[in-house]
């Protein structure tokens, strides 16, 4: 059974923090009726086209599940069916710019009075502070949220990461938030509000680099390979490069045919605990008594030629040759694996965490599937909705329109064009 059967969510959300929080959802089983201008649509399905007159990946990859109905909510029938919707629903997401949802008549005050029941979900770009109404995107959260001054090598720039951990990272905090409320309603009879604010959501996934300020104030942190270069500290939590952070030292290092491909490396961790394995697997058994070699604390001057040592094994193999003599070690390593071989992946579309949807506009595509696997409760995934293509569906179904209201609410323009087989 699906593990939020019942529960309806009203998706006020858009471009791709707020929809990777809805998509979840919905994957787990709630109605999640996306609510979009009348002939326009979420942003994002026409950002990034590949295929000429198709929603675009990157709509198409975020909005699985959901229902679309199209509403101008500026309209004296458009509002009166949100109200209607407000009462009906259990959840309402939002990440409009700060105060968006107060100017349409929706406030928080105006959400209890219509549905006391009704959780009022919310990303925001910063908390209550100096900048809770700047608006952000996920490279200003990552620069905000501390993740980019500590990305990078020394002699280089802040560097953002590819992981989308200001959007998507705050999209799945804010729908533990979500579920977390609608548990507590369970035993309270009330909703209440959630905020996900991108700063924090970026600094939670920061932690470690936050319990490192601390460390610093008491001393060098050790596991840094700059400590063992005789590089001085700063006041604060230094870029890392590639090194581990989990207090074994780590590195990406080449692999056979490096020289050709950009992905050919693999991450190696010289973990304590299998040192003298690593020393016999490099040839290098002599490390194992060396007392230059033989303990931690002696290799942290050392990592840097540590390494370069290993890197002329593992160039000898590839990125998976490494692994299969490495794992049978208990050594930890991992290779560099592209979007091309992950989409290739036959493991990841067995587990459905890759998988292939098809489309009414664009054809068979790729996608993300649900990163999170429930023994009885597995998630499919269905592809996104067309623009207003549930518009007639939610407004019988849900609402409970019929005759001659239906009619009125179509006439009125309201809810755009509604088609007469969606009519029917």
């Amino acid at each position: 059974m699906e593990a939020l059967k019942g529960v309806k969510i009203l998706d006020f959300t858009h471009v791709q923090s707020g929809p990777t929080c809805t998509q979840l959802l919905a994957w787990f089983g709630a109605d999640v009726i996306k609510v979009e201008r009348p002939g326009v649509g979420d942003a994002t399905r026409k950002q990034l086209v590949d295929v000429p007159g198709a929603d675009s990946l990157y709509f198409t990859m975020l909005n699985h599940n959901k229902r679309s109905i199209t509403l101008n909510t500026k309209d004296p029938t458009g509002k009166e069916i949100l109200e209607k919707l407000v009462k009906e629903c259990d959840v309402l997401v939002e990440n409009f710019a700060p105060g968006a949802l107060d100017r349409m008549g929706f406030g928080w005050e105006r959400i209890q009075e219509l549905n006391p029941r009704m959780i009022m979900a919310s990303v925001k770009g910063f908390g209550p502070g100096p900048y809770e109404d700047c608006k952000v995107y996920e490279n200003v959260a990552q620069c905000t949220g501390g993740s980019a001054s500590t990305t990078g090598f020394l002699d280089g720039p802040p560097t953002v990461t590819g992981a989308q951990i200001g959007d998507s990272g705050t999209g799945l905090h804010l729908a533990l938030g979500i579920v977390t409320a609608l548990y507590h309603r369970e035993k309270s009879g009330r909703g209440q509000r959630v905020l996900a604010a991108m700063q924090d959501g970026v600094l939670n996934l920061c932690r470690v680099k936050l319990r490192d300020q601390q460390r610093l104030e008491r001393g060098p942190l050790k596991e840094y390979s700059q400590y063992g270069q005789g590089i001085e500290f700063g006041e604060t939590t230094p870029r890392a490069g590639n090194d581990s952070g989990g207090g074994q030292p780590g590195w990406i290092l080449k692999c056979k045919g490096w020289e050709t491909d950009p992905d050919a490396y693999v991450y190696f961790i010289t973990q304590a605990a299998v040192w003298g394995k690593i020393c016999d697997l490099i040839g290098q058994p002599d490390w194992k008594e060396d007392p230059n070699y033989a303990t931690p604390d002696a290799r942290l001057d050392k990592i840097p030629q540590v390494f370069d040592r290993i890197e002329e094994w593992t160039k000898t193999k590839t990125k998976f040759e490494v692994m299969d003599a490495c794992n049978p070690l208990d050594i930890p390593c991992g290779p560099i694996l592209s979007m091309k071989e992950l989409s290739q992946e036959p493991s990841l579309r067995e587990t459905g965490t890759i998988v292939e949807v098809d489309h009414p506009e664009r054809g068979p595509y790729l996608t993300v599937g649900c990163p999170v696997k429930l023994s009885d409760s597995p998630a499919e995934v269905k592809r996104s909705p067309l623009l207003g293509e549930h518009t007639a569906e939610i407004l019988q179904e849900v609402l409970g329109y019929a005759g001659d209201e239906f009619e009125r609410v179509v006439k009125s323009g309201a809810v755009g064009d509604v088609t007469p087989i969606a009519a029917e």
